[in-house]
Order: structure tokens, then C-alpha cells, then sequence
């Protein structure tokens, strides 16, 4: 019983490795790298995000890796609406700004 158990013991080590499958056919040769590989598409959409950081770093990365068209920015997203009433509305107060503001907004 012993010796079987040793005999196991050094035959497994042999299994593990191959040894006994040299016959296997070999691997097939690797293919030459398609023209966008993920790790080309990787390279291209960091180069493209440098200057994002965080959240919007992920959300580009996420949409340029996936192969979706970016989505264009509106002509004029609600942060561009606000920073253009913003200007607008100097020297207004109180109620006149709140009301302009609100008018701006909604256009």
C-alpha cells in the first residue's frame, strides 16, 4: 500500500506537467495582431482622454473601449445654458435675478 501511494505520488508531478502528452498536437502559431485589437483600442482611447480625470475619465474610456460612437455634446447642455445666463444676469438681484434666471433656463 505504501509503495502505491509513493508511486502516486511521483507519477501525479508527471501528469501536471505534460510529460506524457508530448504527442498533443502543438498550439497553433499566434495570429499577427488584428488592426484594433483591445490593446490598440486601449492605447488610441488613452491618448484620447488625456485631460480627463475621474468619472468622466471612466465614463469615456467605457464608451471609446466599447466601440460606440461618443455621444456629441449638445449645442447647449444646461452647464453652458447656466454659465450664459450667469453673464447675463449680472448686476440683477433678488427677485429680477431669480425671475431672469428662471426665464433663461427654460429657453
Amino acid at each position: 500500500m505504501k509503495k502505491l501511494i509513493a508511486m502516486c505520488v511521483l507519477v501525479a508531478p508527471l501528469f501536471a506537467t505534460g510529460a506524457f502528452a508530448q504527442n498533443a498536437p502543438a498550439a497553433a502559431p499566434a495570429a499577427p495582431a488584428a488592426a484594433n485589437t483591445q490593446q490598440n483600442k486601449m492605447k488610441a482611447c488613452n491618448t484620447q482622454a488625456t485631460g480627463k480625470k475621474g468619472d468622466e475619465r471612466k465614463a469615456f474610456m467605457s464608451d471609446c473601449l466599447s466601440n460606440k460612437p461618443a455621444a456629441a455634446p449638445a449645442k447647449n447642455s444646461q452647464q453652458e445654458k447656466m454659465k450664459t445666463c450667469n453673464a447675463q444676469a449680472t448686476g440683477k438681484k433678488g427677485d429680477e435675478r431669480k425671475a431672469f434666471m428662471s426665464d433663461c433656463l427654460s429657453k
